[in-house]
């Protein structure tokens, strides 16, 4: 065997080796876990270590089945740290069960129909002159405009959100990560 064949049978190993995170490869990493665009929006976000308070939310809201379902679906996906930028006992209060009306409005308002990509909003922004509205599940829009380079939202409220972590593509739609958690 000739050094040429050792290194390609090695690099071959490797691949093998990889197995799923290949697979993964063009999505990028969430929360330090893989993204898999063969998995559905709840079965990705369960492994991100960055958006456990939106996975519990999810869950005290009832809304598991849907976001399993077969969608498709485009999310703007708040983090821990933006869950935390409201004010001190916001989420605890939100996840009682008296209170699940209220949080399901909050959570599917960072949901739109359909598979959005970044370059499909762009897209739209563009040809809106600069903005461009998101019909959201919640029934209420929100705003899309580019600063700079990033995707920022705008709310009901006025309150902005940027686009960290964009088209991170699933089985069931595409997650956009972002920073701050929108208000209807």
């Amino acid at each position: 065997m000739t050094k040429t064949h050792f290194r390609a049978g090695l690099a071959a190993v490797a691949l093998l080796a990889a197995g799923p995170a290949m697979s993964a490869a063009k999505n990028p990493m969430v929360g330090g876990a893989a993204m898999y665009p063969t998995r559905t929006i709840v079965e990705n976000a369960v492994n991100s270590k960055d958006h456990t308070t939106l996975v519990a939310a999810v869950k005290a809201a009832g809304l598991v089945d849907t976001l399993s379902g077969p969608g498709p679906f485009t999310v703007f996906a708040p983090t821990n740290a933006a869950f935390a930028k409201l004010p001190a006992g916001t989420v605890d209060t939100l996840v009682k069960p008296e209170n699940k009306a209220t949080l399901t409005n909050i959570l599917t308002y960072h949901v739109v129909a359909g598979t959005m990509t970044s370059k499909q909003i762009a897209a739209a922004i563009k040809a809106g002159g600069g903005k461009a509205t998101l019909t959201t599940v919640q029934g209420e829009p929100l705003t899309a405009a580019m600063m700079g380079n990033t995707l920022m939202l705008t709310d009901a409220k006025g309150g902005t959100s940027h686009v960290t972590i964009k088209d991170v593509m699933q089985s069931n739609g595409v997650i956009h990560v972002v920073d701050t958690v929108l208000m209807p």
